[in-house]
């Protein structure tokens, strides 16, 4: 299984597209025919998924299916997407550690906090509106310390985030099967984070896969945390593939909800594809409510 962290390596040294099936490979915009979209959901498309296709021509594949930006891309990759006229709608940011070292230990605010002010400034002047973030893993810290040391270390990150207009995204991941020891594996308990950090700046990246296999009840949670969510990501569950009906959740239900909250962010596609450049614009097409 190609996991984003697996990939996100291979795509540092070059190497990604021997990394990905064969069915992602040769894929080109002059042979996919252009959708045109209600685009009350505003749609992108993770670029760890895509990352054996050069992002200049990933960029074009996905405007002709009328979606709006790319997703988590790395710094080194921002003016590709900004000059296809397109968004990037969700910024990779600083975690020289990888995901397990995040803002639930002290010991690491100081880094994160000079590595994120020094990218909030740069992605404000690409126009990019997100910056992604991470608990961290618990290492034996309990979740009253986690939430703790979370909230005092973002809010230093605030200033920066309101004077530049971007906003800090905690992203929610499953700690049973994909992040072990993870510590922002529910909603409630993120959430909590959100409010006590008390900006508009700082949100919830609510990936729909992660949280359906830690708590399921995903329309509800969208109807309750609607204030706190900023940001989400698709996938099938079991196994991170296409939304279909191989998979256990009604995505068209799904995004009804999302947008009768009134969401007005971004909502990313981060499966691994069967099908290639197909089962994305199947995805695109089943979202578009």
């Amino acid at each position: 299984m190609i996991t984003r962290r697996s990939l996100l390596k291979s795509l540092a040294v070059g190497t990604a597209a021997a990394a990905v099936p064969g069915a992602l490979l040769a894929q080109t915009a002059e042979n996919i025919e252009a959708l045109t979209l209600k685009g009350d959901i505003r749609q992108s498309v993770s670029r760890w998924c895509f990352g054996n296709i050069p992002l200049d021509e990933l960029c074009k594949i996905c405007k002709k299916l009328g979606m709006v930006g790319i997703d988590l891309v790395s710094e080194n990759e921002w003016d590709v997407v900004n000059r296809n006229d397109m968004i990037v709608t969700m910024a990779n940011g600083p975690s020289p550690s990888g995901i397990g070292h995040g803002f639930n230990r002290r010991e690491h605010h100081d880094n994160l906090v000079a590595a994120f002010n020094r990218l909030i400034p740069i992605a404000a002047e690409k126009k990019i509106p997100n910056l992604i973030c991470f608990s961290g893993n618990r290492g034996g810290i309990s979740d009253d310390e986690g939430l703790e040391n979370c909230v005092i270390g973002i809010k230093r990150l605030m200033p920066a985030a309101e004077r530049y207009g971007v906003t800090i995204q905690l992203e929610l991941l499953n700690s049973l099967r994909d992040h072990r020891d993870y510590q922002a594996d529910k909603t409630p308990w993120a959430a909590e984070i959100v409010r006590q950090v008390g900006s508009e700046r700082f949100k919830l990246l609510y990936d729909i896969y992660h949280m359906q296999i830690m708590e399921g009840n995903i329309i509800s949670n969208i109807r309750e945390f609607r204030n706190e969510i900023g940001h989400y990501h698709t996938a099938g569950v079991p196994g991170r593939q296409d939304l279909d009906d191989q998979q256990e959740k009604y995505y068209p239900a799904i995004m009804r909800a999302i947008k009768e909250t009134g969401f007005t962010g971004f909502v990313a596609h981060e499966f691994l594809p069967k099908n290639g450049i197909q089962s994305l614009r199947d995805a695109v097409i089943l979202c578009d409510v």
